[in-house]
């Protein structure tokens, strides 16, 4: 069993920065691929990056390129998402997820394991 623990959000002034981290427990992560995605108001989840534990290679929308960046801490189990320049549109619960594959897409389907979501608020 895989436990995913989020923390970091919060509210913040539109052009302004967050981190997020999950932890990760339960199992060797090695051959996972850890992923990071958001749901705002009256929308469907959505990819926003993710990152294969055994090499570091990520992958992020469009949406986000340029501003936040996905990476993890291996002795500490974490992953991160750095924010910066956040918008009014980048509001939602964010939501750490874990694919047990070394190879894992976008979609929602291919994660197995979900925390239990951060809430992001950018005021404009």
């Amino acid at each position: 069993q895989v436990q995913l623990v989020e923390s970091g959000g919060g509210l913040v002034q539109a052009g302004g920065s967050l981190r997020l981290s999950c932890a990760a427990s339960g199992r060797s992560f090695s051959s996972y691929v850890m992923g990071w995605f958001r749901q705002a108001p009256g929308k469907e989840r959505e990819f926003v990056a993710h990152i294969r534990w055994s090499d570091g290679s990520t992958n992020s929308a469009d949406s986000v390129k340029g501003r936040f960046t996905i990476s993890r801490d291996n002795a500490k189990k974490t992953v991160y998402l750095q924010m910066i320049r956040l918008k009014p549109e980048d509001t939602a619960v964010y939501y750490c997820a874990a694919a047990t594959k070394v190879v894992a897409g976008t979609a929602l389907r291919e994660y197995d394991y979900w925390g239990q979501g951060t809430q992001v608020t950018v005021s404009s």
